[in-house]
């Protein structure tokens, strides 16, 4: 009886909701500046303000904190049910073809724009379930709310501000991934290494390498100069390198060195086997040279022994390890920078639950610190809610009925917005098999899934607060 009247309900809905996702992709939320008000920049405040305006005009009761989140409340009793999503969007970056990055494009049922799929969209579900909630006058005993957060993106300060001030709510769900359910996320282990050494005279030399381009990007693209050895010199060596590899190399002479830009593949650090590292191809070439002895070259030797190319498990660090429910242990090299008297470099491992400081961190410590690196760094731990959960069971039990595909409990390396959130887990909006272009040009998703997911959220809020 409830499904058939949150099926009816929702029939007309589907304007409603493009409109409103619409209102919030328009709108450029990338991280700023910090101002009164606005402690991630002026667009995450303004997609915040915007987003409790379409709150409120569907009835909700909103409160804007200090501009960290923003939340809407179905009523005022104590809550049951936290909804989790944020506002602030990463940087467009290039090569948009179906439309521009804030200008929200309907095609052939698929909604494209940056924040579509991540997170405005599932945000505007959330609240539209709450609405269906509150104008289907259904009685609840207790409340849902829906949190709005600025800063997911750049580091979820605005979630770490909130519930330092505000109890968390017995069950959390965050509509930021896919479905079925993520109920267990890796931990992070994500050291910085050190090495320094004499400025040398001898050549053939190193005098700089750059590598990566965030900490959390298992890189694509490396470069170095090399002086004392012409491209004729290096290019035999790297045809060597790249058959063993697949990195690409292309050469340049610039200003008395020759420079060698590496080419290999980015993929998000959580799966570091779905790209080819080009620092670490980089420096399979380099040590293939005939540098001069002792400095940047023993430096560089130890690195191809500790970070050996393909090795994305941290086997000869001595750190490989998996179990069944959160699967292997992973790392990606992936910021490296030298000059002519330095190194500093940086890999972000993911962890999974039988991963301890005793058989991870302090084993990565001894084997850098063994070659003379210096080392910093901690683990996060991992985040688990067990499958057997009431909660858990709820939500699987309405992805079901609504989709009619099977549910289950999935493990992420990747962090999710619940991961610091006690019986936190990870719950839509996107259905298996569906390529959103996450933080890619042509960002997009589905407006059926965003519909099924207002639908579904509507009946889990009665579920969970009736």
């Amino acid at each position: 009886m409830m499904r058939e009247q949150i099926e009816a309900y929702f029939a007309d809905q589907e304007k409603l909701l493009v409109d409103a996702v619409s209102r919030l992709v328009a709108i450029d939320s990338v991280e700023g500046e910090a101002a009164p008000g606005a402690p991630f920049g002026p667009g995450p405040a303004a997609a915040l303000k915007e987003a409790l305006a379409i709150a409120e005009e569907w009835g909700l009761t909103v409160e804007n904190h200090e501009g960290y989140v923003g939340t809407a409340d179905l009523n005022g009793e104590e809550d049951a049910l936290h909804i989790l999503g944020h506002l602030d969007v990463v940087a467009p970056g290039a090569g948009w073809t179906v439309t521009q990055p804030y200008a929200p494009k309907l095609v052939d049922g698929l909604l494209y724009g940056r924040g579509t799929d991540d997170d405005k969209g599932p945000v505007v579900a959330s609240l539209l379930a709450m609405k269906a909630v509150k104008d289907l006058g259904v009685p609840l005993k207790r409340n849902c709310k829906v949190i709005m957060g600025t800063n997911e993106e750049s580091g979820s300060g605005d979630i770490a501000w909130y519930f330092a001030r505000h109890p968390y709510a017995p069950a959390t769900f965050s509509p930021d991934s896919g479905f079925p359910v993520i109920n267990t996320e890796k931990g992070g282990f994500r050291p910085t290494f050190t090495k320094r050494w004499p400025e040398q005279t001898e050549l053939p030399r190193v005098k700089w390498l750059h590598g990566g381009i965030r900490s959390n990007i298992l890189p694509g693209e490396a470069s170095a100069a090399v002086e004392g050895l012409t491209m004729y010199d290096i290019q035999p060596v790297a045809r060597n390198i790249t058959s063993r590899t697949g990195i690409k190399f292309t050469f340049a002479h610039e200003n008395g060195v020759t420079v060698i830009k590496a080419k290999g593949e980015n993929s998000h650090a959580a799966m570091p086997e779905d790209g080819n590292n080009a620092i670490t191809g980089l420096i399979a070439l380099l040590c293939a040279l005939p540098l001069a002895e002792g400095g940047c070259k023993d430096a560089l030797d130890d690195l191809k022994a500790l970070f050996p190319h393909g090795d994305c498990k941290g086997r000869v660090l001595g750190i490989a390890q998996e179990e069944p429910v959160a699967g292997p242990l992973t790392v990606a090299f992936s910021l490296l920078e030298i000059t002519q008297t330095e190194l500093k470099g940086f890999f972000d491992s993911r962890v999974p639950l039988c991963a301890t400081e005793e058989n991870c961190l302090n084993v990565a410590r001894a084997a850098l610190e063994g070659r003379g690196f210096g080392f910093e760094g901690f683990q996060g731990a991992p985040h688990h809610v067990p499958a057997g959960s009431p909660f858990i069971k709820t939500l699987l039990k309405r992805y079901e009925e609504y989709s009619g595909l099977k549910g289950e409990c999935l493990s992420t390396g990747g962090g999710t917005y619940v991961h610091d959130i006690p019986g936190g887990v990870a719950f839509g909006c996107t259905l298996p098999g569906f390529d959103t272009h996450l933080h890619g040009a042509d960002e997009r998703v589905r407006v059926s899934d965003l519909m099924l997911s207002a639908k579904l959220f509507a009946h889990i809020i009665i579920d969970m607060c009736e």
